[in-house]
């Protein structure tokens, strides 16, 4: 089939090589040690020597960003949801303490856009920025059919590495450990299907309306704020030798489920859901949806990112590196023995 037959069937080859030219720019600040090749290869080359391990292990995760890409497309606003595309992954590896080394992103789309493309790869390239990984590489893939006009996806993949004696699994938690919260940036990247049908069910709001509970911005801006990366902080926090013992990224299933995935048997985290303040947004929806604690509980984050599970008497120091990371850190609670992996102690008060 010649190129301007597929053309005709909805596929522009020129468009996607003009692409890759006008992300150059923006992958090359992700460069970092240990790349070996620029994009345009069949695979991308990585150098894990040139790092500086010695024992290491490979830790990866792949994710995507949900219903939250709808916000991004009905709102014409698409230079930041790829930074949540990163988050999702790199947050994921950095719980078993590694350090993510290189990111591959895959953006599908019916019909190619380039300044849209641009500008969400641009974003990619940001939340790369923001963890200390290259974007090595990627795909593009333009299927006319099988998206609606306008319509993307968005998904990555991470790979990192943790030195074998500093592999984080949870078997070392035990009874007393401190439970800490760190705060999230508002949403993250889920619970959007529930979002989306609150915002389009409560009568007055549009995404281009005020939001309610973020002055100065509209809902769509509200609710598209990005995924916060806990990258640094956490490989900064990982110095304090023996201080972290277990960490959780609270994503899809909330506390609820996400906790007790670092939880040893025979151990149960008590956390105090009143020791925190909910963000505005969270009792917004909680108000305008109706929601139940157990809504919060399971589906959304309720203000807290990235547990930590941590030795009491590193407590201190803990704390005092998360907030020189300019992180808000709250002492949430406590683990101890127990059949039940996650008790959350108040959260019919503190989510009512």
């Amino acid at each position: 089939m010649s190129e301007s037959a597929y053309k005709d069937a909805g596929v522009d080859i020129e468009a996607a090589a003009e692409l890759v030219d006008r992300i150059k720019p923006h992958i090359k600040k992700t460069n970092r040690s240990g790349v070996m090749s620029g994009i345009g290869g069949f695979g991308a080359l990585f150098d894990l020597k040139d790092t500086g391990y010695t024992d290491p292990i490979l830790v990866s995760g792949t994710d995507g960003v949900g219903t939250k890409i709808k916000i991004a497309i009905d709102a014409g606003i698409h230079d930041t949801i790829g930074i949540d595309a990163v988050a999702m992954c790199v947050n994921d590896v950095v719980v078993q303490g590694a350090e993510p080394l290189f990111f591959l992103d895959y953006f599908a789309t019916g019909r190619l856009e380039n300044n849209v493309a641009e500008a969400v790869i641009k974003g990619v390239a940001n939340g790369c920025e923001q963890a200390g990984c290259a974007l090595i590489g990627g795909e593009t893939a333009e299927m006319p059919g099988l998206y609606a006009d306008g319509d993307y996806d968005l998904a990555g993949f991470t790979v990192g590495a943790v030195e074998r004696s500093k592999l984080l699994t949870g078997d070392k938690i035990a009874e007393g450990d401190v439970i800490l919260g760190l705060a999230s940036s508002g949403l993250h990247s889920n619970g959007f299907s529930l979002v989306r049908k609150i915002v389009e069910s409560s009568q007055g709001f549009g995404y281009d309306e005020a939001a309610p509970f973020a002055s100065g911005k509209t809902m769509a801006e509200a609710l598209l704020t990005p995924t916060r990366i806990y990258v640094k902080t956490m490989l900064e926090a990982l110095k304090i030798d023996g201080a972290i013992k277990g960490m959780a990224h609270i994503t899809g299933g909330g506390l609820d489920e996400n906790v007790p995935r670092v939880i040893p048997e025979g151990m149960s985290a008590r956390i105090d859901c009143a020791t925190w303040d909910l963000p505005p947004v969270f009792k917004w929806l909680i108000e305008a949806g109706n929601l139940k604690p157990s809504d919060m509980a399971t589906t959304l984050n309720a203000g807290i990112g990235m547990v930590v599970v941590a030795d009491p008497a590193q407590k201190d120091a803990l704390i005092e590196s998360f907030e020189a990371s300019g992180e808000t850190v709250y002492e949430i609670g406590v683990i101890e023995k127990g059949d039940t992996p996650v008790v959350l102690d108040n959260s019919e008060t503190a989510w009512s």
